[in-house]
């Protein structure tokens, strides 16, 4: 009786120690995949961040453009200025040989 007894409590003490095995196994598949997520996230916000000082490399570029765009109108538009300036006074000379 006493052995059947030492049995059976062998028999629950190997139940709870296979159970324990298993979810000692499945918390480490799962931090497995979990490990894997994470390397996965971090590799995706490091190229995001790539992309981002790409992204803000391209617009000090179109700003520099932009600048000398605006650079280049300024002088066109004195020369323009100038140059309406030289065809009045020609006109106006133009008129007054007209008159004699």
């Amino acid at each position: 009786m006493i052995v059947a007894g030492v049995e059976v409590k062998i028999n629950r003490l190997e139940s709870i120690v296979e159970q324990i095995g298993e979810a000692v196994l499945a918390t480490t598949e799962t931090i497995e995949r979990l490990g894997e997520r994470v390397d996965t996230l971090s590799i995706q916000v490091e190229e995001q961040g790539k992309q981002v000082q790409q992204q803000g490399y391209q617009i000090l570029a179109l700003c520099d453009a932009v600048q000398t765009l605006a650079e280049t109108q300024d002088y066109s538009l004195q020369k323009l200025t100038k140059l309406t300036q030289t065809i009045d006074r020609l006109m106006t000379l133009l008129e007054g040989s007209n008159e004699d």
